[in-house]
């Protein structure tokens, strides 16, 4: 095997030993460090800036649906013409990218997710009008079917059973008009298998070379995403669970062999998801493979820390902030997370 191959490089990554904590108390005492808030930030191992940050920001069309998203408090389907002044806010506090969830109306819905392909889908018109106004913002999409399936899962559906290879065909025709329509980095997060190599090729084939790929790698079968099912309109329509295409919560070794594929097949980084249940996860992939790995900070994650922190029972500020730096500490170098705005404001403001 070369030794420039990813796959030997994957391979011969190792953690680095840790150096053995020498002496004893009295004479060491570890919170002489910890005194001074400027000791406490020069020996800081870790940091959190508003570069780790990535809003995914939930759209509408302006008749179809409510803003505010009951669960998820804090948080709103953002319409056409409000767009521009959130990706505005975005842009002005340095956040480097949004990714870009619709709200599909259900009429909209079909079995074959049609409107999914459609170049003036919701998505589309939304990546055209950011990348006209705010055009050094980046934009990356969601490529999965929920959203538009009548039956809210992420792959066709026949009888009891998702269709692998029928799915990949509609997803690559998904990120294709994505990429048409001005999109910088298209994220598969339907877990079929060997959609990332398909999506490349069409991507290439097309002329879109430089459109990357986020392949979500690891993502679970979790109890995590009801508020984002809601945010998308999917909950109601699920029949069944996702069990047969996300991951068992129960495995760890099963993520890397998914990373490992998604990176042979042509990924430029990969995803874990959830995100604070799974940061050993995280650590895995990081140390494995020394790639751009992400973490999504997913809707009930959220929704906890925000409710909480209404409630009183938590200082819920201190508690997102917590949360975005644990995702940094474990290795993630960017973070999917609704605290977005916020978290990047406290930041700014020191």
């Amino acid at each position: 095997m070369p030794e420039d191959s990813p796959t030997f490089l994957r391979q011969t990554v190792t953690a680095q030993p840790t150096a053995a904590v020498t002496g004893a108390y009295p004479q060491l005492r570890l919170r002489r460090n910890r005194t001074h808030g400027w000791t406490r930030r020069l020996v800081a191992e870790t940091r959190l800036g508003i570069d780790d940050l990535i809003w995914p920001i939930f759209l509408r069309d302006e008749s179809c649906v409510e803003a505010e998203i009951p669960s998820m408090p804090g948080v709103r389907r953002v319409s056409l013409a409000e767009l521009s002044d959130a990706v505005g806010r975005a842009a002005e506090l340095g956040i480097p990218a949004v990714a870009l969830f619709p709200y599909v109306e259900p009429d909209k819905k079909t079995a074959a997710c049609d409107e999914a392909v459609d170049p003036e889908n919701l998505i589309c018109r939304a990546v055209r009008k950011i990348k006209a106004e705010t055009p050094n913002l980046g934009v990356i999409c969601d490529v999965a079917l929920d959203p538009f399936n009548a039956l809210g899962h992420d792959g066709i559906v026949h009888g009891d059973r998702i269709l692998n290879d029928e799915t990949i065909d509609i997803l690559c025709r998904q990120a294709l008009v994505q990429a048409e329509a001005g999109c910088d980095l298209v994220a598969p997060s339907d877990m079929m298998d060997g959609r990332i190599g398909e999506i490349r090729r069409r991507l290439d084939v097309e002329g879109y070379q430089d459109v990357a790929i986020c392949a979500y790698a690891a993502k679970y079968a979790s109890a995590f995403y009801g508020p984002f099912r809601e945010a998308i309109g999917s909950g109601a329509a699920l029949k069944g669970d996702k069990q047969t295409y996300q991951m068992n919560p129960a495995n760890s070794d099963e993520a890397l062999r998914e990373v490992a594929l998604d990176l042979d097949e042509g990924a430029d980084m990969v995803m874990v998801k959830p995100g604070m249940p799974y940061l050993d996860i995280i650590r895995r992939v990081k140390e494995t493979f020394a790639v751009p790995t992400l973490a999504y900070q997913v809707s009930g994650e959220y929704a906890m820390i925000r409710g909480a922190g209404l409630q009183g029972w938590i200082d819920g500020d201190r508690a997102m902030m917590e949360a975005l730096l644990s995702f940094k500490r474990a290795g993630a170098d960017g973070i999917f997370t609704y605290f977005a705005i916020e978290a990047a404001e406290r930041l700014r403001a020191g």
